[in-house]
C-alpha cells in the first residue's frame, strides 16, 4: 500500500522542511519513502511543493505522481496544480484562515488553525509543521514520536535554536488533529 502526500504553499513557509520531516519520520517507523521537492525561481513568495510517497513495501517509481491521496495546502496561491491531482476520496488539509477554495467533488477537507497554533507555541513561522503534525495525528501516517525524533535531523544547523518551539508546535498540531480523518493504514498494517 502506498500513500501519496503533496505539500504545497509559497516559498518561505516551511513546506520543504515539513515534507522532509514527514519523509524522515516515516523511515524512522520502518516505512519505505520517496520524496521530491520542487519550487519556483524565487526563494520567498514563489510556488513550492513537495510530494512524499510512503509505502509499506519497497517503492519502485519516482515520486512524480498524477494523483495524490492527501494534500496539505499551506497557502492557496498555487492551488490549481494541487487541485488537478485530487480524486474522489482524496484528503485536503488546510488552515481555514488561509484557505477557502472550492474542492472537487468527493474530496474531504480537514481544517486546522495551524497559523494560530504555531503562534501560540511561540513559533509563528511553523504553521506547516503544525499542519503536517495534525495530518499525521488524524490519519496515523506516522506517529508523534517519529515526527519529534526526526525534527532535529531536518533542521539545518543555523535553525537548531528553534528546536524546542518547533517540537511544541508539532505536539500542538498532533493534538489538534480532527478525529474524523480516515486512517492511512489498515489496522493490520500499522507498525
Amino acid at each position: 500500500m502506498e500513500r501519496e502526500v503533496m505539500l504545497a504553499g509559497i516559498g518561505g513557509q516551511g513546506v520543504q522542511l515539513a515534507a522532509a520531516l514527514l519523509a524522515r519520520a516515516a523511515t524512522l517507523e520502518g516505512r519505505h519513502v520517496l520524496s521530491l521537492g520542487t519550487y519556483g525561481g524565487t526563494m520567498r513568495g514563489g510556488n513550492t511543493e513537495s510530494v512524499v510517497v510512503v509505502g509499506d513495501a519497497p517503492l519502485h517509481s519516482p515520486p512524480i505522481v498524477s494523483r495524490v491521496w492527501s494534500a496539505l495546502v499551506v497557502h492557496p496561491r498555487f492551488w490549481a496544480p494541487v487541485r488537478a491531482k485530487l480524486t474522489a476520496g482524496s484528503l485536503v488539509w488546510t488552515d481555514p484562515t488561509r484557505f477557502d477554495e472550492a474542492l472537487p467533488e468527493g474530496v474531504q477537507k480537514f481544517e486546522v488553525p495551524a497559523a494560530q497554533l504555531a503562534s501560540d507555541c511561540g513559533a509563528p513561522v511553523a504553521a506547516a509543521l503544525v499542519l503536517v503534525a495534525a495530518f499525521c495525528g488524524g490519519t496515523g501516517l506516522v506517529g508523534l514520536d517519529a515526527l519529534c525524533g526526526a525534527l532535529a535531523a531536518c533542521l539545518p544547523p543555523y535553525r537548531q535554536e528553534h528546536l524546542p518551539k518547533n517540537t511544541e508546535a508539532l505536539r500542538a498540531g498532533f493534538a489538534a488533529a480532527p478525529a474524523a480523518a480516515p486512517p492511512a493504514w489498515p489496522a493490520q498494517a500499522v507498525a
